[in-house]
């Protein structure tokens, strides 16, 4: 008995330390502009957009949208929300990004550095993500540059 007690509280010990995908975490390394790692290890990739790639050829404004997905979340507490699926077929989580109350997903849209991308279905916040990326366009921003 003594030994089941040890042992559920060295589970109840480990399971405390890994991270709730849907509620707060940290943000440990920025991958690009549209994929994160959390705390604990787990990789995730915003949903409803779609940022130039840096790996493995330097997309135009890839590195702006990295940089700027940096600025935004490293190291920083962020709220994960799901909406229909869980991971994609790499088996990164699949979530919508908030940090102080800043939707993460709509502003990297909003100001040029991510396109809209609907990933049905997933879709919860398509309609706004799709307004705010084509304001950006009209606007000329970011990866819109005329």
């Amino acid at each position: 008995m003594k030994r089941f007690l040890i042992l559920l509280l060295v589970l109840l010990v480990y399971l405390s330390c890994i991270p709730d995908p849907d509620g707060q975490v940290r943000v440990v390394r920025v991958i690009d502009g549209d994929t994160i790692e959390i705390a604990g290890g787990a990789r995730v990739r915003y949903i409803g957009i779609d940022t130039p790639e840096v790996y493995p050829d330097m997309e135009f404004y890839g590195k702006e949208a990295s940089d700027k997905n940096r600025e935004l979340v490293e190291g920083k507490m962020v709220i994960l929300e799901r909406d229909v699926t869980n991971k994609d077929r790499y088996g990164r989580l699949l979530r919508y990004v908030h940090v102080d109350g800043l939707f993460v997903n709509a502003e990297l849209v909003r100001l040029g550095y991510a396109r809209s991308f609907p990933y049905p279905p997933d879709t919860r916040h398509q309609e706004l993500l799709s307004q705010l990326a084509e304001e950006a366009q009209e606007a000329g921003l970011g990866l819109w540059q005329r």
